[in-house]
């Protein structure tokens, strides 16, 4: 709306704009005097950023000062009537931000969809109903030449400025969309599109009786048509609902095979129908009016019983149910309770396989309520979620970490299932968050009830917990009569000896495989490695193939027949010989999931044997393919990753087989312990989820570690008080908090010795705590950088962490700022996992 004041008096706005860029700071630009009454702070703006970028931003405030550093240029656009981004999202951001040692801008970037996000990597094109002859409007000079250039093909919007020799287009681009003579993607026209369907309808001038009986006198003679039309009548009462004809019918249900499409195309074309299209979800979801009981035994009853008691008095409860006594059904009840109540609900999975069962089984119950929102899912998908959470269509959202960040504005109920999972942890790019631990914030600023589930919680949270900072509810009794699964130990050197094994599997191992097939039963194979086999080697001369960028050996794929770095993805085809000897004779020790796979179909020739890997589940749809056809039973064994560890149900599986235990055993982590009896608790779960006890069996060198004995016997509160004990003695969270400062850069020298000074700044500036390293990690070379780390330990009580970062921060700077490490990059990741 234009003001009509005089200049002088109008007031110059200016707003602080949150860019999704890597830099720690908001930037001012000016608002033009005709948007002062439409600006509203959580906005998205269009500006230019430096001489050559258009970008995307959020209003974060609006004000009447100048910056004074710089002439702030003016918003170029403002995308959105109203805020799509609220004051408590902006809160949350800030807070990730200032936590996870990051830039606002990388929290924007990270949390919007990048459907709605524009820039200036764009195409410009002619709208496909300009013309010249008939246009009513004039054009520049420049307007002219960018529309004759147009002609040719579409063109880049850096390349539209090098061809008028100016910086900023944005104007000119304008002014060609709104002559309806281009069409600008990215930056005008919006990244996201609506999905849209084909309806057809019956023209208003046949809907009465004498009009509709002449149509059928006039198609006696065009069956085909007479045969659409008489479809339509059925499924539309035109004459007795003038508002079901508006509606009209799916164009797709009268272009089926039974139907000609010519004839459907004569009816629009002579307009006798008429073609028209209305936005449509993208989720197949079933529409639920009322959402139905779900029935609880006595015990589960009781568990909800007693979260909901816990939660009058914690905020935060710790339910610890063991693998298949049913959490889901208490979380459906409990999510039911919330909904009715008014608020909405975040259910948060750790990766897409678990999404993948459990929304299957949630559609059913709550329909077109529920949106899910995961990574797998295009830009205008994402975009479909984001607005429905803004409209108020979908009160219950079920997705992965990213999930986080939609836009809430009535929050209730948070449930984190799986907790303990390491993959709620964002490891690149920044910010590196915990969606765990983020959740736990966005309850404290909607004043919401979080649910933290899972069979193996996190040391860290036990300990809360059990300290009395969250409420506790444990369920130890499995659903129904399914009872805990026998657990096998298959002694592999003992096996050696005994000459009973066969390749890699022990003999209580494929005993186990052969007995459930004949019964018709399925099995899961566990092997927390993919791949055909670790590393190749000549057994001549010892020769190992190297990632060329890292400082890692390849691993041989065989369905790609190449050799590949899982690190930075190079590859290179599997030689025939090796290239120092010329020997043929190449061997693959070692078993990944390609290789097992192989191995598998050698004994059991007849059984049907799929892969769940990172390999297998690439596609949107991957995962519920391998899924549905296990559920089906046309799989008779399923061999896995740690994809199969999380929370699957099937009913058939009456046997999981570890293949080897020992790797998660000996890992340089403090945290594998927890994570080997986390794994092994999890797998073993999947067996005898019904009424037969199912069998596990643990291929291991040391059937007697003390961490195989706990998940053996099922000791998991002695096995939680070990860990919290060394935790608390070696100064290892929950009782320090942990930031890991990672240092690359191309030439190793410089790496050394900037690590050597920062960690020296750190001694002398920062005390009261501990410094491990510096050191190399295990892979010291990645994407041809080399990487130092250094370990901070902060001890709970230290009461000044805010503080240590803000430092952390300045010195890591101050480093950076130096000549010589100008192009290194250093990387905090706080409470690394």
């Amino acid at each position: 709306m234009q003001h009509e004041l005089t200049t002088d008096s109008r007031t110059t706005l200016f707003a602080e704009v949150l860019l999704p860029v890597p830099v720690p700071k908001l930037f001012t630009y000016r608002v033009p005097f005709e948007w002062n009454d439409i600006a509203r702070i959580g906005q998205r703006v269009i500006v230019q950023f430096g001489d050559r970028r258009i970008l995307t931003g959020i209003m974060v405030s609006l004000h009447e000062n100048p910056p004074s550093e710089y002439e702030a240029k003016y918003i170029l656009e403002i995308l959105d009537e109203e805020a799509i981004v609220s004051a408590q999202q902006l809160t949350f951001y800030n807070w990730i931000a200032n936590y996870y040692l990051c830039a606002p801008g990388e929290v924007l970037n990270a949390g919007l969809p990048s459907g709605l996000k524009l820039s200036s990597e764009s195409m410009v094109q002619l709208h496909p109903a300009f013309d010249w002859e008939t246009t009513l409007f004039d054009f520049s000079e420049k307007e002219t030449m960018v529309l004759k250039h147009l002609a040719s093909g579409a063109m880049k919007y850096t390349d539209i400025a090098a061809l008028l020799g100016i910086k900023s287009i944005y104007s000119i681009l304008k002014s060609l969309a709104g002559k309806e003579s281009i069409i600008l993607f990215e930056e005008v026209k919006e990244k996201y599109k609506p999905k849209k369907e084909k309806y057809v309808r019956l023209r208003a001038a046949y809907t009465n009786h004498k009009t509709l009986e002449d149509l059928f006198t006039e198609l006696s003679t065009k069956p085909k048509q007479e045969a659409i039309l008489l479809k339509y009548l059925q499924d539309v009462p035109v004459l007795h609902d003038s508002a079901a004809n508006k509606a009209g019918t799916r164009k797709s249900i009268l272009s089926t095979a039974e139907f000609s499409t010519s004839a459907l195309n004569t009816l629009i074309k002579n307009g006798v129908l008429e073609e028209f299209e209305i936005i449509v979800s993208r989720f197949d979801l079933p529409t639920e009016t009322e959402i139905p009981d779900v029935t609880l035994s006595e015990d589960q009853l009781q568990a909800q019983q007693a979260i909901l008691k816990e939660l009058e008095t914690h905020s935060t409860v710790l339910f610890h149910g063991i693998t298949g006594s049913g959490k889901t059904e208490i979380y459906v009840n409990l999510i039911k309770k919330a909904l009715e109540s008014g608020t909405q609900v975040l259910y948060l999975l750790p990766e897409i396989a678990l999404t993948t069962q459990i929304v299957q089984r949630l559609r059913k119950i709550f329909g077109d309520k529920m949106g899910v929102y995961h990574s797998r899912f295009s830009d205008n998908e994402r975009v479909e979620v984001w607005n429905g959470v803004l409209n108020g269509h979908f009160k219950f959202v079920v997705g992965v970490r990213s999930a986080v960040f939609l836009p809430f504005d009535n929050l209730g109920l948070i449930i984190v299932d799986e907790e303990h999972d390491t993959s709620y942890k964002q490891q690149e790019p920044a910010p590196r968050y915990h969606a765990r631990d983020a959740a736990l914030m966005m309850a404290h600023l909607h004043h919401a009830k979080i649910i933290l589930g899972s069979a193996t919680p996190s040391v860290e949270s036990y300990h809360l917990a059990k300290s009395g900072k969250y409420g506790y509810v444990q369920l130890s009794k499995r659903y129904g009569d399914a009872h805990l699964p026998q657990i096998v130990l298959a002694d592999v050197m003992a096996e050696r000896k005994r000459k009973s094994m066969k390749g890699e599997f022990t003999g209580i191992l494929l005993k186990g495989i052969e007995s459930s097939l004949k019964e018709k039963e399925q099995v899961i194979i566990f092997q927390n490695r993919r791949g055909y086999s670790p590393i190749l080697h000549c057994e001549d001369c010892g020769w190992i193939p190297k990632c060329i960028n890292c400082a890692v050996s390849l691993t041989y794929h065989q369905y790609k027949h190449a050799l590949v770095c899982h690190y930075c993805g190079y590859k290179e085809p599997m030689p025939g010989s090796c290239p120092t000897c010329s020997s043929t004779r190449l061997h693959t020790p070692g078993y990944g999931t390609e290789k097992l796979e192989e191995e598998l179909k050698l004994h059991f020739p007849e059984a049907h044997i799929q892969r769940m890997d990172l390999e297998t589940t690439r596609s949107k749809t991957g995962y519920e393919t391998i899924i549905e056809q296990f559920e089906q039973g046309d799989t008779d064994i399923l061999v896995g990753t740690q994809m199969v560890t999380k929370g699957l149900d099937f009913d058939k599986v009456s046997l999981v087989g570890v293949f080897n235990a020992d790797r998660m055993l000996h890992f340089p982590d403090f945290r594998s312990y927890e994570r080997a009896f986390q794994l092994l608790t999890q797998v073993s779960g999947r067996a005898g989820r019904r009424e037969k006890v199912g069998k596990v069996v643990i291929q291991t060198s040391r059937p007697d570690h003390p961490v195989i004995q706990h998940v053996v016997q099922h000791r998991m509160d002695e096995f939680y008080q070990q860990e919290i004990d060394d935790r608390r003695n070696h100064l290892y969270p929950p009782f320090s908090r942990l930031i890991e400062l990672t240092l690359k850069h191309i030439d190793k020298k410089t790496v050394q010795e900037a690590i050597a000074q920062l960690h020296q700044l750190i001694v002398q500036e920062i005390k009261g705590i501990r410094v491990l390293g510096p050191g190399e990690p295990m892979v010291s070379r990645i994407r041809n950088q080399y990487l130092m780390n250094m370990l901070i330990k902060i001890p709970r009580d230290s009461g000044n962490l805010s503080q240590i970062k803000a430092t952390l921060s300045q010195l890591a700077g101050k480093i950076q700022a130096e000549k010589e490490f100008r192009s290194l990059r250093i990387i905090m990741d706080v409470d690394p996992v």
